[in-house]
């Protein structure tokens, strides 16, 4: 458990915090893997920080290489003469569907604090002791709101790994980093890796029978010029 303020660990947890934030709403669909990249990097740094090398080996592996590299094929950035490959997506949906999923993501943030302020009761009075459990947090959260307000599949994919990293994270942040403990993040790790894997096999499956348009996008699938 992290006990006492570090400055390190605060920018950590802020470089960590807007990685994400980046990851799951930019509008711009190769520059949110790219982010997610950087994110998966802070992580790595998370991991070595809480004293969990193997983690960050794993994390550097699984999340940043490998992970990374399901998006950028997910995106028909990796395979030659992959169709269609994707750049852009922007909201154009009717005002009360909008608002309707906003008041979701704002369902969900509300759900992550109760739980938070009953499970981690200490953190809600000195939160600015254990900045990476906040991090933990602020990723869980914000991943849950994104997957509630996008319905584009790679957004989806985005905040599933988001989310992933925040609940290891807060596992970490309770339960320290014994060797059970690793061994359980790191099996989620592995999971969450074959998951994107197999989600980016889907999404470059259903581009090549359906268009872009069967991914669900936020809005026009054209692409727009960089």
């Amino acid at each position: 458990m992290i006990t006492s303020f570090d400055p390190l660990d605060g920018v950590l947890a802020l470089c960590l915090t807007v990685a994400a934030l980046a990851c799951l709403y930019d509008r711009h669909l190769v520059r949110a893997c790219c982010c997610f990249v950087g994110f998966a990097l802070a992580m790595t740094l998370s991991w070595w920080r809480l004293g969990a090398p193997w983690l960050a080996v794993a994390e550097l592996l699984l999340g940043a290489l490998l992970t990374g590299l399901c998006f950028f094929y997910a995106l028909g950035r990796v395979a030659r003469g992959a169709s269609s490959p994707l750049k852009y997506d922007t909201f154009s949906d009717a005002w009360p569907r909008t608002i309707a999923r906003a008041l979701l993501a704002l369902g969900w943030l509300v759900m992550v604090g109760g739980a938070i302020r009953y499970v981690i009761p200490d953190m809600a009075y000195s939160p600015a002791e254990q900045p990476l459990l906040l991090a933990g947090v602020m990723m869980a959260a914000g991943a849950l709101s994104a997957f509630a307000l996008h319905r584009h599949l790679v957004r989806r994919l985005l905040a599933f790994n988001i989310l992933g990293s925040g609940v290891f994270i807060l596992l970490a942040g309770l339960a320290g980093t014994s060797a059970a403990a690793q061994v359980l993040i790191g099996v989620g790790l592995c999971v969450a890796w074959l998951g994107s894997m197999l989600g980016a096999l889907l999404i470059r499956q259903l581009m090549h029978l359906q268009g872009a348009d069967s991914l669900g996008g936020d809005g026009d699938s054209k692409e727009r010029a960089t």
